[in-house]
């Protein structure tokens, strides 16, 4: 089994951080860790995408308003590639389009979703606004974009943690995204990340409630909410704010990084890839766990706050976080993406 190679998203200076830019890790087999340093210094690398079949990664740079392609240099290295693109305020998530044809990026501070198209060497052509998000409560609150899924028939599904909102959208080459549909969560829970089952569900985090929702479509092809519930065994205390959401390979489990109590909680998948149960809690080692990635049998979980990368292996049978199995500091680690052999 090769090594792997994790680029590191950060908080940088600017926002506060004691990051440097993006970051480079080797994943050993075995589970450890070992940092091959600063891929390329920038501001505030929040959140990163790999392009699906070039050596391209994608970075928000959450404070400068910017998105901007890197083009991996050497063994571990990245350059800027093209120009920086104008974002919404607190862009904070950009997700790529399996065939490599565009990005998404979601903004927190001011709502906006926005698509950018890519030429055949990955960089960036255009920019295109998606139509704004109405608070369906009527409560006058902000939009906060936060998260693009790329489902499974080719539709895209974004987050508003402001509104409660799933929203879907077709891609129309030439003019960016076209609304089809919305579903709406509970009041005040705040949907932040997500992510597809094999099975089509799709699981949804939400970080004001800290719970796991499961919207699934229909024969029409319209989702609607299947079933929310807590996250978590332990019930959320004051300060909480949940994070990511991700899925085991065999699709049996599903983890979600609670921050403030700094938690990992396990919820086991079933009903044929609809229900989700929780089944444990883990601390997850440090001080507030931003973002995690599931590899080849281990967990890593990145926490902004602590300045590190912890382990854990996951047991084979009951899915469960065990250790943890080492550390690795870093600056105030915000994403950790997967890219490829090291």
């Amino acid at each position: 089994m090769a090594d792997t190679l994790i680029w590191t998203g950060s908080y940088t200076a600017d926002a506060g951080g004691n990051g440097e830019g993006i970051g480079a890790l080797r994943a050993r087999p075995d589970g450890a860790l070992e940092s091959l340093g600063l891929a390329v210094a920038c501001e505030s690398p929040s959140f990163l995408a790999v392009h699906p079949t070039l050596p391209v990664v994608y970075a928000v740079h959450e404070h400068a308003r910017t998105v901007r392609a890197y083009r991996r240099t050497g063994a571990a290295g990245l350059e800027p590639f093209g120009r920086p693109w104008s974002a919404g305020a607190a862009a904070c998530h950009v997700a790529i389009d399996p065939r490599g044809h565009f990005l998404v990026v979601a903004c927190w501070s001011d709502g906006q979703v926005l698509l950018y198209e890519l030429d055949h060497d990955g960089d960036i052509t255009s920019r295109t606004a998606a139509d704004r998000s109405q608070d369906p409560y009527g409560a006058g609150r902000p939009s906060r974009a936060h998260a693009t899924l790329m489902l499974q028939d080719g539709r895209i599904m974004t987050t508003d943690l402001g509104h409660d909102v799933l929203r879907l959208w077709d891609y129309v080459p030439g003019e960016g995204l076209r609304a089809v549909q919305q579903v709406i969560l509970p009041k005040d829970s705040g949907p932040r990340h997500l992510v597809q089952h094999p099975g089509g569900t799709v699981f949804v985090v939400t970080e004001y409630s800290i719970e796991a929702a499961a919207v699934r479509a229909g024969a029409d092809g319209r989702f609607a909410l299947a079933a929310i519930g807590p996250a978590g065994v332990e019930e959320a205390s004051d300060g909480d704010a949940a994070a990511e959401i991700a899925l085991s390979p065999d699709g049996r489990h599903a983890y979600v990084g609670v921050r403030g109590s700094n938690r990992i909680c396990t919820l086991r998948i079933g009903n044929d890839g609809t229900l989700l149960e929780p089944v444990a809690d883990t601390p997850s080692g440090g001080n507030w766990p931003r973002h995690h990635l599931l590899r080849d049998g281990w967990l890593h979980v990145a926490h902004e706050r602590s300045n590190d990368v912890v382990t854990f292996r996951l047991d084979p049978e009951s899915g469960l976080p065990a250790g943890p199995a080492g550390r690795l500091e870093t600056g105030s680690p915000t994403a950790l993406i997967l890219g490829g052999d090291a």
